[in-house]
């Protein structure tokens, strides 16, 4: 088994067929503002919708740090054929101790329903348990979001449980469905 991670993930980058998965960058700002300023790409997640590119800016640079600290690990999903930002994925929490992390992902919504976040999602799962060493790796998802169910139990994730009124995001209150995906189930499925 692979020991815990390596000290810094702000080099790191992945490949897929399509995809070339690689840390978020300045040019990236644009793109990503438009995807998180999208409602309905935001309409499970955990914030309201961007107001300000400014956001997309802070982020880059949050995400940078944290990258070089070996903190977290977010890459931006580009098309291999054409350089096209597609959306990104994440892994964040990560405890060594545990050997464990949560996942997250977000993609633009013309990319949707074209197996782009399954490719990438599958790049960033095997890097986690196969060169990370992690055990287990979860993920929060608004019950509602049946797309984003549908993904994390096509990669073999399985329902762990239901947290009510677990997000206030504005008004709305919502449930958070607990996923969860144990080393030994992914290299069965793998």
């Amino acid at each position: 088994m692979p020991a815990f991670g390596p000290p810094a993930f702000d080099q790191l980058t992945l490949d897929t067929d399509r995809l070339h998965l690689r840390p978020l960058r300045d040019a990236d700002a644009p793109a990503l503002f438009a995807m998180l300023s999208d409602p309905l790409v935001t309409r499970y997640w955990s914030s309201l919708p961007w107001t300000s590119i400014d956001q997309a800016h802070a982020m880059i640079a949050r995400d940078r740090q944290g990258m070089a600290d070996g903190d977290s690990v977010r890459l931006a999903l580009e098309r291999r054929e054409d350089g096209r930002f597609l959306g990104m994925c994440t892994l964040f929490a990560i405890s060594a101790q545990c050997r464990r992390a949560e996942i997250g992902y977000a993609l633009l919504t013309d990319a949707g329903r074209q197996g782009y976040m399954d490719e990438a999602l599958r790049s960033l799962l095997a890097y986690g348990f196969d060169v990370l060493g992690l055990n287990r790796v979860e993920a929060d998802i608004d019950p509602r979001n049946v797309p984003s169910a549908r993904t994390l139990e096509r990669l073999g994730f399985t329902q762990d449980g239901l947290q009510r009124e677990r997000w206030i995001v504005g008004d709305e209150v919502s449930d958070s469905a607990l996923y969860g995906l144990l080393a030994r189930e992914w290299r069965r499925d793998t």
